[in-house]
């Protein structure tokens, strides 16, 4: 089943200020919160869905990336994979959006409980040929991430009681007021370490070298970032792990040029190849194919490979392989070959006569972008 739009699963336009956005999130979480909702499965899909759609846009890249590239952006793990986050991986990371009065559902940590403390992220480049960008593929990279020690052991905190929250009572001008706010001892984990070894950090993490697979979809662009979920740093005691962030690089090919989703490819032929026809073998990302190059044909001349291009990320076909044609002038000659074109300096063969067909450098250029 196709993604619903962002935009359209929160009720609001694409020019929304990031004001707008929360306001419109907090106000789907709420009506669709299971504790209102008991027992009512399409309401915690559209809940895990809200979250969702608030983990892109609230975020300036994120929202930048769907903008442009749609849902496709974030494939491989990217927002939360179709929904499969749980209930306290949500409120792990938005449950302040609820504040004062409408934290503390059912105990997730909305803002009132213990909450699940997440790793930090790490971030890596790959780099890709065309022809992996082109067909896809999957990567095996090796990354160091902490991870908890072997011998590692966590205790209740004493400063919260395992709560992971502290109460603080202070007198104002109202009378008194009661607040809550996380654990600075234990950071809202409701544990502190209790044994760990020595080549452990102060959270009880090492760091270990691990072989992570990304599988890398057609169609993507330098810079753009995948998301690999939960392969990220590791948290201290029941905490969630990181994600790793992939940021995209595109090495250069030796003949081909990327533009969009076109490729463009410059094809030498000789002066006697152009004047007598002939046939050329080219690369493309998908292997050499041959194509046929007409007699009398013109420098400049662009031959359109549909098809031989990029696959779209939006996954709307592939874009073209354009082949321009340029006629390479000899630059010395043999006696014998300039007499031969001294004598063909007034033959009408060798006049100039542009015909319709034969378009204007700016015609070209427009052509290739219509």
């Amino acid at each position: 089943m196709a993604k619903r739009d962002y935009y359209e699963v929160l009720g609001i336009s694409k020019g929304a200020s990031a004001s707008e956005i929360k306001k419109a999130y907090r106000k789907k979480a709420i009506e669709f919160h299971p504790d209102k909702n008991p027992d009512n499965k399409e309401a915690e899909a559209k809940f895990k869905e809200a979250a969702e759609a608030y983990e892109i846009l609230s975020d300036a890249d994120k929202k930048a990336r769907y903008d442009q590239y749609g849902h496709q952006a974030f494939e491989n793990g990217g927002g939360f994979g179709g929904g499969g986050m749980n209930m306290d991986d949500i409120f792990s990371q938005f449950g302040d959006i609820f504040g004062g009065g409408f934290g503390g559902f059912s105990g997730f940590g909305g803002g009132g409980g213990q909450r699940r403390v997440k790793g930090s992220n790490l971030r890596i480049r790959v780099k890709l040929t065309l022809e992996e960008i082109a067909n896809g593929v999957e990567k095996k990279i090796k990354v160091k991430r902490k991870v908890q020690a072997p011998g590692t052991t966590y205790k209740t905190c004493s400063t919260c009681n395992g709560t992971g929250q502290v109460t603080r009572i202070t007198n104002t001008i109202l009378g008194r007021m009661q607040t809550s706010s996380p654990c600075n001892v234990c950071g809202g984990a409701g544990e502190t370490i209790d044994k760990k070894p020595a080549d452990a950090d102060a959270q009880g993490l090492k760091i270990a070298e691990e072989t992570v697979s990304i599988k890398i979809p057609a169609g993507v662009v330098e810079g753009m970032q995948l998301k690999v979920s939960g392969k990220g740093n590791e948290a201290p005691g029941n905490g969630i792990s990181g994600d790793i962030l992939v940021v995209i690089e595109e090495e250069p090919h030796e003949k081909l040029q990327r533009e969009g989703d076109n490729l463009h490819y410059d094809l030498y032929v000789s002066f006697s190849d152009a004047v007598l026809g002939t046939s050329k073998e080219i690369d493309t990302v998908t292997g050499k194919v041959r194509i046929k190059v007409e007699a009398g044909v013109q420098s400049g001349k662009i031959l359109r490979l549909r098809g031989k291009g990029i696959p779209s990320i939006n996954g709307y076909g592939k874009g073209d392989l354009l082949v321009h044609v340029n006629v390479w002038t000899p630059k010395t000659l043999s006696k014998q070959q300039k007499e031969f074109f001294e004598n063909m300096r007034e033959d009408e063969h060798f006049e100039p006569k542009p015909e319709k067909s034969d378009k204007s450098f700016f015609e070209k250029v427009k052509d290739m972008f219509s």
